[in-house]
């Protein structure tokens, strides 16, 4: 585009100058009436084909987003083709038109590069659907709950009610992780317990406190074992599932009522110890 541009000379550029000028200056009713009739046709043509996108958009249940910004694409190119149209029967060359019409959105692409960016990560996102309105995700590297997804920008409302505005070129080219998709979690914790502790007895009082909250769920049914023998404490894991919004709730219950189970049943959470023996000679 950029060699057929360098390619107009000016003798071209005259010529397409006496060219417009020759039409202005022989201008009569029925050219005008002419010129009229092409723009009037093309504003019909432009109305029924953005109706029928509208329709098709609406059947296939489009986001809305995305179903504006190819709207209002569509308009632009529908104007830029009447614009050839009544430019082409005036007797300006198409060749110089289109060249500068190119090498124009050639200049405002590199100018608003980001923006691009933004705008495709947008409707790759929109089309995608990775997340919706209101999952819980993280994305970009924020974790937030999705409150609005737009074409440049998705803001996320964070837990401590903060709304960020993440550039969707970051979040498409990232790593996303949905944690509301799923009607169900799991729960994971460990805990470090003493080795003087018995594992049966351990592993008793994590499940009667996991049996005991009305928001664990028993299918599928709850995992705890021993899983690391530490240098101070041997580890034990428990895996316990609950409904997706039930999970911190069930997360931060947990670990205050085994606590306390530990405690009444005489069972050490040590801190990191290191024994030292002193051999004599």
């Amino acid at each position: 585009m950029l060699t057929n541009l360098t390619n107009i000379t000016p003798e071209d550029a005259e010529e397409t100058l006496q060219t417009v000028t020759g039409f202005f200056s022989t201008l009569n009713l029925q050219k005008i009436l002419t010129i009229a009739l092409l723009f009037v046709g093309c504003m019909v043509v432009m109305k029924v084909v953005l109706k029928l996108v509208d329709r098709t958009f609406r059947r296939l249940e489009m986001e809305k987003s995305l179903h504006t910004f190819i709207h209002a694409a569509l308009r632009v190119i529908l104007w830029l083709l009447t614009l050839c149209i009544v430019l082409d029967y005036i007797g300006v060359p198409m060749t110089s038109l289109v060249a500068l019409l190119g090498v124009l959105g050639l200049a405002v692409s590199l100018a608003i590069q980001g923006t691009l960016s933004n705008l495709a990560g947008g409707i790759q996102i929109l089309v995608s659907k990775p997340f919706k309105a209101g999952d819980y995700v993280e994305a970009g590297g924020v974790g937030g709950t999705v409150k609005e997804v737009g074409l440049a920008y998705t803001k996320l409302a964070t837990v401590d009610n903060k709304v960020i505005s993440v550039p969707n070129g970051q979040i498409s080219g990232e790593k996303i992780t949905n944690y509301s998709t799923a009607e169900q979690r799991r729960v994971d914790l460990t805990f470090g317990v003493s080795y003087q502790a018995p594992p049966e007895r351990v592993i008793a009082c994590i499940r009667q406190a996991v049996e005991a909250h009305p928001k664990a769920l028993s299918t599928p049914e709850p995992f705890v074992r021993m899983s690391a023998l530490k240098d101070s404490a041997i580890e034990y894991t428990l895996r316990v599932w609950c409904a997706n919004g039930d999970y911190w709730d069930l997360h931060f219950d947990l670990l205050e009522q085994i606590k306390a189970s530990f405690d009444r049943n005489g069972i050490e959470i040590p801190y990191n110890q290191l024994d030292v023996r002193i051999i004599e000679k």
